[in-house]
């Protein structure tokens, strides 16, 4: 089984590639634009962008993981979430059909389903409410087309809740850190339920799906069951030994303040880790339903609290 898993440098790619090497008769290939230091002897040093890399890269490949995306809050110019996410996707496909390969995996995101969008299962209308959103659901619709087109093809789309984990540098990562620097402050009331995705069980999951029936599979992905913010903010005060309390504020007024970062980052050009979007984020209910996971046999390793816990243990301690 020869695999290219493009994106593998990042951080859903590295474990996923830890994952993989366990496995009996899997050569692996990494496609990505940086390279991992532990995967240097079999990585391709390539953009999503460049077709004709892409497609050179894809020779002698049956399976295709594409982890590849623009998916940060504040990406700039706002171009690049189309540019990777949409024309990337076209780029797999056509490198798809010209090597003759019949089996990808693509991981999309819940951020289709748009916030407070009550609890979304797989069949729900997208209304995503950014670029990021829109580009993976774009991106979709390209490699459903794609999979449509020839009853021999195999495709597994999944939607990953908000992801974290060891090596994380995402928003679940900020927010450890302003907890651990006592920089954090309750915005809202913190009953707002999160599901939330552990890299360790997401990686579980896709290094299954190598041997995937022929068709179409479309899964939420969150580890059960939701926790919501003020649960969070308990866990990890818990493990780093916190007992103080953290001032809580309204919404509208963190809000107000995040509109406010974003004007400093605009006038200086400078990136800030607290912004309107990081704001509407954290204090929106996005949940998903996952029950055509629980049905596909799939048990998750950790729970969302073990996830946590290993996370902080390994950042911060």
């Amino acid at each position: 089984m020869n695999i290219l898993i493009i994106g593998g440098s990042g951080f859903i790619g590295k474990r996923l590639v830890a994952d993989l090497q366990k496995e009996e008769n899997c050569k692996i290939k990494v496609y990505d634009k940086v390279v991992n230091e532990k995967f240097s002897s079999f990585t391709i040093i390539g953009d999503v962008r460049d077709k004709e890399q892409l497609k050179k890269a894809c020779e002698g490949i049956d399976v295709i993981y594409n982890l590849a995306a623009e998916h940060a809050d504040n990406v700039t110019p706002q171009s690049l979430y189309a540019d990777v996410n949409i024309n990337g996707a076209k780029n797999i496909i056509n490198a798809a059909k010209v090597n003759g390969i019949k089996t990808i995996i693509f991981t999309s995101t819940v951020a289709i389903y748009g916030l407070n969008n009550g609890t979304p299962n797989e069949g729900m209308e997208a209304s995503p409410f950014n670029e990021y959103g829109r580009t993976k659901y774009e991106a979709e619709k390209l490699f459903l087309e794609w999979a449509i087109n020839d009853k021999d093809n195999s495709l597994t789309i999944l939607r990953p809740a908000v992801v974290f984990g060891e090596y994380n540098r995402g928003n679940v990562y900020n927010l450890l850190q302003q907890v651990a620097n006592r920089k954090f402050l309750m915005i809202g009331t913190g009953n707002n339920c999160k599901s939330m995705s552990y890299v360790g069980n997401i990686s579980a999951f896709l290094s299954g799906k190598t041997q995937v029936k022929k068709g179409i599979e479309i899964f939420n992905f969150a580890d059960k069951p939701d926790l919501n913010s003020a649960q969070i903010i308990h866990i990890i005060k818990d493990e780093m030994n916190i007992t103080s309390d953290f001032i809580s504020i309204p919404y509208f007024m963190g809000l107000f303040a995040g509109y406010g970062f974003d004007l400093l980052s605009f006038v200086t050009g400078k990136k800030f880790p607290v912004s309107a979007i990081r704001i509407k984020k954290f204090c929106a209910e996005t949940t998903v339903n996952t029950d055509r996971l629980s049905e596909s046999g799939f048990i998750s390793p950790f729970s969302t609290e073990e996830g946590l816990r290993k996370m902080i243990r390994h950042e911060f301690k």
